[in-house]
């Protein structure tokens, strides 16, 4: 059973491959890595024609909003897909999803019309708040975006859970989650890691311990808001 809601603080830190081991090497006793190993995540974000969700998401205000439809693997019609809405309210990050067959999504998208299978799960209400931003904004697939994954959560603390993102890599074109080629995000750090760190509370005390020996900072960096200023950019630059 997949979990439906999460609410939890999230903060995230660009690392050198220095500081990756050193880190790793010295946070061996207080986390550990979980089952799925290294793993790529999918996924397509949606938004307005003009990018309003993104827009706002970069202006940094108290309450902002992303849609996206998520997958672990190349789905068939019958696999299962995660379709997300992610919320940040006053430094607090919300994020809901319902599970449903690719096939049922790309329906769904089509008719907007809710999918039957629902009926039978405690997604409802979930979907309604999604199904309601779709209705009041007609966002639409806008970019693909994918990443290398490798995940940890805390020896003693299993709410505390730390992500290590790498090859993240974007298209604008094939909206689908077939493939996961695309051009590769520069972040002006040489094979990076970007890690974020998730907590219910706060970080436990040996790691923020850690994190300071090694110069490791909170950074402000939105993947796709990543992919969206490049493409602004690119788009400024042929209007020259």
């Amino acid at each position: 059973m997949y979990i439906q809601s999460f609410k939890r603080y999230e903060k995230k830190y660009l690392l050198t491959e220095e500081q990756y081991r050193a880190f790793i090497e010295k946070t061996s006793d207080i986390i550990c890595p979980d089952s799925y190993g290294l793993h790529t995540i999918r996924n397509i974000y949606l938004d307005t024609d003009d990018y309003t969700l993104i827009r706002r998401s970069l202006e940094r205000p108290v309450y902002k909003e992303k849609l996206r439809i998520r997958s672990y693997c190349a789905p068939e019609e019958d696999t299962a897909v995660f379709f997300e809405i992610k919320k940040k309210y006053d430094g607090v990050v919300y994020k809901r999803r319902i599970s449903l067959t690719s096939g049922e999504l790309k329906e769904y998208l089509r008719s907007m019309e809710r999918p039957e299978s629902l009926v039978k799960t405690g997604d409802i209400q979930i979907f309604n708040e999604i199904d309601h931003l779709m209705k009041r904004m007609s966002p639409v697939p806008k970019v693909c975006l994918y990443y290398d994954r490798q995940a940890f959560f805390g020896r003693e603390d299993k709410e505390f859970r730390i992500t290590f993102d790498s090859n993240i890599r974007s298209r604008t074109d094939d909206l689908t989650l077939a493939d996961d080629r695309g051009e590769l995000l520069d972040t002006g750090v040489a094979n990076y890691k970007l890690m974020e760190v998730k907590t219910t509370g706060a970080v436990p005390l040996d790691a923020a311990r850690i994190m300071s020996e090694l110069k490791i900072y909170p950074v402000s960096l939105s993947k796709y808001g990543e992919v969206y200023k490049k493409m602004q950019s690119e788009r400024s630059s042929a209007l020259c």
